[in-house]
């Protein structure tokens, strides 16, 4: 039998914990190679656990929780009573932890709350809508 293997996409729960751990990492201004070194684990894990390739155990989930310096329960999703089907919140909740847990996303949101002015905060909003909209409609002239 020489069939060919599909390889397993990761479980939405492991992707989700994955994700949070990758988002607090990043806001914590932590490497993979330092957080897999006060794991005990190599760089490479921590990519699989972020990615939700490899599941991470509840003693390995709370020990990342301690590290990190968070709660158990920031990493696990809301229980919704919607057996595994993800809704609407729960897919702009997954797109929101994608950005944010990227180089840029952690570093807007840092810049984004030093603003204590909230209406140059709102300011910003606009600016950056207004940007998206230029950006969407094929004008992408910023100068």
């Amino acid at each position: 039998m020489n069939e060919k293997r599909k390889p397993k996409s990761p479980d939405e729960i492991d992707a989700h914990i994955g994700r949070q751990v990758r988002m607090r990492r990043k806001m914590a201004g932590m490497s993979q190679e330092k957080l897999g070194e006060q794991l005990g684990v190599t760089f490479q894990q921590v990519q699989k656990y972020e990615k939700g390739a490899n599941r991470i155990a509840a003693s390995r989930l709370y020990q990342i929780a301690d590290v990190l310096g968070t709660p158990l329960s920031y990493f696990l999703p809301e229980a919704n009573g919607a057996e595994g089907q993800p809704g609407f919140a729960e897919k702009q909740t997954a797109f929101v932890m994608d950005f944010v847990s990227t180089a840029e996303g952690v570093e807007l949101n840092r810049a984004f709350t030093r603003i204590s002015n909230s209406k140059l905060r709102r300011r910003l909003i606009d600016l950056v809508g207004e940007l998206a909209k230029e950006s969407e409609g094929g004008n992408q002239k910023l100068s």
